[in-house]
């Protein structure tokens, strides 16, 4: 992916998290950006009523969310105009905005920090864990999709695909990616990050340019948990491994395995496996 593709997926990742995060913390104001060059650069501000956030430009270790940043950890202030706790670099976007109560939760990608999230309130607000809850789990979930699609990037470009077709090394790099992204939507709770992340494994499947053939029955209905098992078995994986992986047991791995076989007719999980392919349910 291009430099300025990637920042424009990013902005939109972005704008739907900042979105969430105003929809349920009920924060009158919420903002937010990823991190570049040693800056957190805000892209998307929902509710505000003035332009003076428009633009800002958080540096590391500098104000509330320079700090949230850095320490890779939340920071909050009831009373952002009186508080000693940060630098005051940042007064003319935040208090020119009127705002008192200010929250700032960073982005964690593998334990690193690329952004920051803001939650903020005109008049001041204690901010308890029933309103901190929310914005955790917003920024967990950005966090979540930075990774995965980071993630299946990085194992793309170790495999480019060779003129006029996917190479071996990129098509099982493409398999272990979408096994890989199974396991992490099976853990996530949100419906809509769910629904985005099958999004994003329907179009890394399609890479392999792989589609249903006719020798096998397409009319073959599997279960999400049947298609997690088998997509982990496909690279290989263990029934230990898969049930680590999708935080099953492994007496429950291999009841979805079994079922997967019946319904494919297949004897084995790696003939499951190849049906599944054929049948366009595996890439």
């Amino acid at each position: 992916m291009s430099a300025p593709s990637a920042l424009r997926d990013d902005a939109t990742l972005v704008s739907h998290a900042v979105s969430e995060l105003a929809r349920r913390t009920h924060f009158p104001v919420a903002f937010g950006g990823l991190e570049h060059d040693g800056a957190v650069h805000v892209t998307t501000i929902v509710g505000a009523r003035t332009r003076s956030i428009d633009g800002l430009v958080v540096h590391a270790t500098r104000g509330l969310g320079g700090r949230a940043l850095v320490e890779r950890r939340p920071r909050m202030t009831l009373d952002y105009r009186t508080s000693r706790t940060i630098t005051h670099d940042y007064d003319r976007a935040i208090l020119g905005e009127g705002i008192a109560t200010l929250f700032a939760v960073p982005v964690l990608v593998s334990g690193a920090a690329r952004g920051v999230l803001y939650c903020g309130s005109w008049a001041q607000a204690p901010v308890g864990e029933v309103e901190a809850r929310p914005a955790f789990d917003v920024a967990g979930e950005l966090g979540t999709e930075l990774r995965v699609r980071a993630e299946v990037e990085r194992r793309l470009a170790r495999s480019p695909a060779p003129e006029g077709g996917i190479s071996a090394g990129a098509r099982e790099q493409i398999r272990e990616s979408y096994a890989q992204l199974r396991g992490i939507a099976a853990t996530v709770g949100d419906d809509d990050l769910r629904r985005r992340l099958e999004d994003i494994e329907g179009r890394l499947a399609a890479l392999t340019g792989d589609g249903p053939t006719g020798s096998v029955d397409t009319d073959i209905h599997l279960s999400r948990r049947e298609i997690d098992v088998l997509a982990c078995a496909a690279v290989g994986s263990t029934n230990g491994e898969i049930a680590a992986s999708l935080g099953l047991r492994e007496t429950t791995v291999k009841s979805y395995l079994a079922s997967a076989m019946s319904k494919l007719d297949a004897s084995t999980r790696h003939a499951a496996v190849t049906r599944a392919r054929r049948a366009g349910l595996l890439p």
